[in-house]
C-alpha cells in the first residue's frame, strides 16, 4: 500500500547531512544513464503557476513526479509494476535536496581546505544550504550571511551560527564559497567581489527574467556547470543572458554529474573561479523521496493509504 508522509514525518527522518550522499548517488546514476529526467513545466493559474517535473530512476527501480503551487507533493511509483508506493509532502524534502546539491558541488568544486562560506539570502532554502555545505566540506570554519531584513538576518545567524554581514559585497569578498539564495530579479553578486579560487553556488533565480549573478561572474569563471543544460536553457537567466551577451557559450556549460563521475575536471587550480547554477532536478526528488520511504518503513513512520 502507498505510504503517506507529512512534513513532520520528513523532519524526523533526515538531518541535512544525510541528504548529501543521497543526492550525490543521484548524480552518479544520471551520469551512468540510469535516470530519465523531465525538466520543470509551469502552467499558469490565476497569477501563480502549477509546476510539474518527473524522473524515472532505473537504478532505484522507482519513478516519480513533483507537483506544486503553494505546497509541494512528491508521488512515487514502482518502476516495474507502476504501483503507487508513496505520497510525500515535499516542502522540507525540497529544502534538503537543494541544499544537498550545493553540498555535492562544494565537495567536488571548492578549493582545497576551503574555510569561509558566504551566503546572500536568509529565506526558505538558506539554512539547508549552510548545513549541507558544512557537511560536505568539513573544513568550513566561518559563515557570513546577508539579507535585507535585519530581524530575519539576526534570527538566521543565531540558528546556523553565522556572522551577519552588512552588505551583499561583504558576504562575498574573501570567501571560498559564495551561495546566492534569493528571489531577486537583479544581480546580487558581482564578479569583481570574488576572490581568486571562489566557488559560486547560485540556487535562486530559476526564471529567464531573473538573475543573481552579473556578467563579470561568468567572465571570471574558468568553469561553469549546472544541474541540467536542457532545464538551464529554459529558466536560468543567470546563464541565458550571458550567452545572449556573448560572455558565455552553451558549449562551455557542463553538468555537475560529469564532474561527480570524473568525466570532466571542474577545478584546475586553487585560483580558479567556478560557478554551479542550480535549478533543481526531479531526479533528486525521486532519490530522496525513495530514501524517505525506506527510512519511514524501517521506523514505522507514516500513514498507509
Amino acid at each position: 500500500m502507498p505510504l503517506y508522509l507529512t512534513e513532520a514525518d520528513i523532519g524526523s527522518l533526515f538531518e541535512p547531512a544525510d541528504a548529501v550522499p543521497i543526492v550525490e548517488g543521484s548524480f552518479r546514476r544520471l551520469a551512468a544513464g540510469e535516470v530519465v529526467n523531465q525538466p520543470r513545466i509551469r502552467l499558469p493559474i490565476d497569477g501563480r503557476a502549477l509546476a510539474l517535473m518527473g524522473a524515472v530512476d532505473r537504478g532505484l527501480g522507482i519513478a516519480g513526479s513533483k507537483t506544486y503551487s503553494a505546497a509541494l507533493v512528491v508521488a512515487l511509483f514502482d518502476a516495474e509494476s507502476g504501483d503507487c508506493i508513496g505520497v510525500i509532502e515535499a516542502n522540507r524534502l525540497g529544502q534538503l535536496r537543494t541544499g544537498a546539491a550545493s553540498g555535492v558541488a562544494a565537495k567536488h568544486l571548492a578549493r582545497r581546505g576551503a574555510r569561509r562560506l558566504g551566503i546572500v539570502g536568509c529565506g526558505f532554502q538558506a539554512e539547508t544550504q549552510v548545513a549541507c555545505i558544512r557537511a560536505a566540506v568539513p573544513t568550513i570554519a566561518h559563515v557570513l550571511a546577508y539579507c535585507r531584513t535585519e530581524t530575519d538576518l539576526r534570527d538566521f545567524c543565531a540558528r546556523v551560527g553565522a556572522e551577519a554581514a552588512e552588505t551583499h559585497r561583504e558576504a562575498a569578498v574573501d570567501n571560498d564559497i559564495v551561495v546566492t539564495a534569493t528571489t531577486s530579479k537583479d544581480p546580487v553578486l558581482r564578479g569583481e567581489w570574488l576572490r581568486d579560487g571562489a566557488l559560486v553556488c547560485a540556487i535562486g533565480a530559476n526564471h529567464p527574467s531573473r538573475r543573481e549573478l552579473d556578467d563579470v561572474v561568468l567572465e571570471r569563471a574558468t568553469f561553469v556547470c549546472c544541474d541540467a543544460r536542457d532545464q538551464a536553457r529554459i529558466e536560468s537567466g543567470d546563464l541565458i543572458e550571458p550567452v545572449e551577451h556573448g560572455v558565455l557559450d552553451w558549449l562551455e556549460v557542463h553538468e555537475l554529474q560529469e564532474v561527480v563521475a570524473d568525466e570532466v575536471r571542474g577545478r584546475q587550480s586553487d585560483r580558479d573561479i567556478v560557478v554551479f547554477k542550480s535549478n533543481g532536478r526531479a531526479a533528486w526528488d525521486v532519490a530522496i523521496g525513495a530514501a524517505a520511504l525506506e527510512r519511514a518503513r524501517e521506523r514505522g513512520i507514516g500513514t498507509e493509504l
